[in-house]
């Protein structure tokens, strides 16, 4: 795993000295993410550098250093991520007539490739994570490129004639011809989702190369971009040609496939492990490598003391009953507290997904131990893991049998009651039937129960009103929302493709890169292999969602290596007790953020809104706790980097 950054500016004055100097620097801020090797290359007849931070994984010899030419001087790559097919890809060069290779790092192999078959032939036969900047020395173009799932981050931005790119955005910040501002747009998606999501980023005129994407950039300053593979085709692909398999047949057949991605992650020059959380998607993976390990695979928990938040104590015995070699570590409050500062850095633009923490911890602790670990991450978003899935169904089915006048005209009386007034009427109930956010959650329910299907996703996974929240000069710029529904596919199936296509991307693999990259530990995620992907989409919904449960095939496979027993009971995420928190040790931290006259200079949120939010929180009655993380989050990350 490693860092990548670089610029192309075909006009260019700059000697070759300072292209030298403007390069390692913005190579050096990637340094957490490559502290093995470091190297640069710069052509200054054209205007182009390229830097690369390498984490040694394979070919830990001087054989796998970038930046990489190719053999006939042709292109120069740099390059971030692991290639798991690459000996099937070297014998087939081997075969077509390329005579020897210098090592046997997957770089070289790719440059080859590509110098052999070209870009667009070669990332069709890729089988990994990656993310990778190509120089053609002949055409004097730059290419970008990014795998399919989005496993591996790259931005890349345009400043005149000037094009920057970076793994991630503090590389793109050191060039001097950096000058960017707030996105209101990614600033107004941030606060609805936690994230901002691509291909935006939070400054203008800086973006996410979006999943599967190539982008050539010419040096005349014309930019082409296209997909090589679309994560809409393959949706639509296989939901118009699901499989006609039984159960048994297709458990079978999703576990050869992921036997086979989960063998080749393991694969590596260094020592490997596995995170495991005590849930079914990495119990799965650390069965499969514990099947096909001779002896017992290292794996890593975190534990938290606080009731509700300790998942340890299930992973400890998922380690037992499978065998394998077990490290936990129980984190005092303190600990976690202690690497909120750090969190800005970390995360380079604003991201408020509280998970981050313990996944940072856990890769710190992985580390200690291990340079590379397998992770489960995937399986909710493939195989219908969230309970929004099954919200949305029963919300359906009140709207196929109510009438819609009935449904909208509740909604919009529900509505004409502040939530103000809603939770002063829920705090009289008794205590085990006090809802908390009552008015909050009903009036929700109210928007979700008035609007067509395809809007349930956004109503479900937004957190703000955003034009109750961010200030008039930010709400005058128009804002998206997440979408990505195909009008073919029903409710549930239109749910998973926007979690695939955002969530998991730009949530979901964005906090498992930065918190492992944070440690410079690499962390490989078998559940998307794309052939995986590719087969779950070829599912029949009910293979999913079953007797009021998802993932019901994972259940079913599991099954054959971890008792039941070990697994049944809900779902529990993967966080820390931030609403206690907030009242707690990291009140004044928040205070100072969410001042009035703070925000009221910043001139970006609603000072009265937020203020009202934090008392309320404060107050014990409610629990604002992710909301108010969200603004923080964004506030700490402003005064980091402005």
């Amino acid at each position: 795993m490693c860092g990548i950054s670089g610029f192309f500016n075909s006009r260019s004055s700059l000697s070759k000295s300072e292209m030298e100097s403007r390069i390692s620097s913005m190579s050096m801020t990637l340094s957490h993410r490559g502290p093995d090797d470091y190297g640069i290359w710069v052509d200054q007849t054209v205007g182009v550098a390229l830097g690369h931070q390498r984490l040694s994984i394979v070919d830990l010899s001087a054989a796998g250093h970038q930046p990489m030419s190719s053999r006939d001087g042709r292109y120069v790559i740099v390059y971030n991520g692991e290639i798991y097919n690459a000996q099937e890809l070297k014998n087939d060069l081997v075969s077509d007539g390329y005579g020897s290779f210098k090592g046997h790092s997957d770089t070289e192999i790719l440059v080859e490739c590509c110098a052999v078959w070209g870009v667009r032939k070669t990332v069709k036969r890729l089988i990994g994570m990656f993310s990778f900047a190509l120089w053609d020395q002949s055409e004097q173009q730059l290419t970008l490129v990014r795998d399919r799932m989005g496993i591996k981050p790259l931005y890349w931005g345009r400043f005149g004639s000037l094009i920057l790119f970076g793994s991630e955005l503090k590389a793109l910040r050191k060039h001097p011809g950096w000058n960017p501002q707030v996105n209101p747009e990614a600033l107004s998606n941030y606060c609805r989702y936690g994230y901002v999501p691509a291909p935006l980023s939070i400054y203008q005129g800086v973006y996410k190369l979006k999943p599967g994407t190539i982008l050539e950039c010419s040096r005349d300053n014309t930019l082409r971009e296209e997909a090589y593979w679309s994560l809409h085709e393959t949706v639509q692909k296989g939901c118009s040609d699901p499989l006609q398999l039984s159960d048994e047949a297709a458990t079978d057949e999703l576990e050869r496939l992921l036997s086979d991605a989960v063998n080749r992650r393991m694969v590596a020059d260094v020592p490997l492990g596995s995170f495991l959380s005590g849930g079914i998607d990495s119990a799965m993976v650390t069965a499969l490598m514990q099947a096909n390990s001779a002896r017992p695979v290292r794996t890593f928990s975190i534990g938290f003391r606080e009731l509700g938040y300790d998942e340890a104590p299930y992973a400890a015995a998922i380690a037992s009953h499978l065998g394998t070699d077990h490290t936990e570590l129980y984190m005092a409050p303190g600990e976690a507290q202690e690497i909120i500062p750090s969190l800005q850095d970390i995360y380079d633009e604003p991201f408020a997904d509280a998970s981050q923490i313990p996944t940072y911890l856990l890769s710190k602790l992985t580390r200690d131990h291990v340079t590379v670990s397998l992770s489960g991450d995937g399986g909710d978003e493939l195989f219908a893991g969230y309970s929004r899935h099954f919200q949305s169904l029963r919300v359906a089915r009140i709207q196929q049998y109510m009438p819609h006048w009935v449904l909208s005209n509740t909604a919009q009386l529900i509505k004409k009651i502040s939530p103000d007034t809603l939770d002063q009427i829920a705090r009289v109930a008794p205590g085990r039937l006090r809802v908390s956010r009552f008015g909050e959650k009903l009036h929700k329910a109210a928007r979700i129960l008035a609007a067509n299907p395809e809007d349930f996703h956004n109503i479900l996974i937004s957190h703000w009103e955003v034009d109750e929240l961010l200030s008039e000069r930010i709400n005058s710029v128009p804002s998206s929302t997440v979408s990505g529904s195909l009008q073919s596919l029903n409710l549930v199936e239109q749910m998973l493709l926007q979690d695939s296509n955002t969530y998991l991307p730009d949530d979901i693999l964005t906090k498992v890169d930065r918190a492992s990259m944070a440690a410079s530990l690499e962390a490989r995620v078998p559940i998307l292999d794309h052939r995986v992907v590719e087969f779950a989409w070829h599912l029949p919904l009910e293979m999913k969602l079953r007797e009021g449960q998802g993932k019901w095939i994972l259940r079913n496979l599991l099954d054959r290596y971890v008792p039941r027993s070990l697994i049944d009971r809900p779902k529990a995420g993967f966080s820390v007790p931030i609403g206690a928190w907030l009242r707690g040790p990291l009140k004044d931290w928040g205070e100072h953020l969410l001042n009035p006259e703070r925000l009221s200079a910043d001139g970006l949120f609603n000072p009265d809104k937020v203020w009202k939010t934090w008392q309320a929180h404060q107050s014990g009655n409610e629990n604002h706790a992710y909301r108010l993380w969200i603004i923080l989050m964004f506030q700490a990350w402003h005064e980091h980097w402005f």
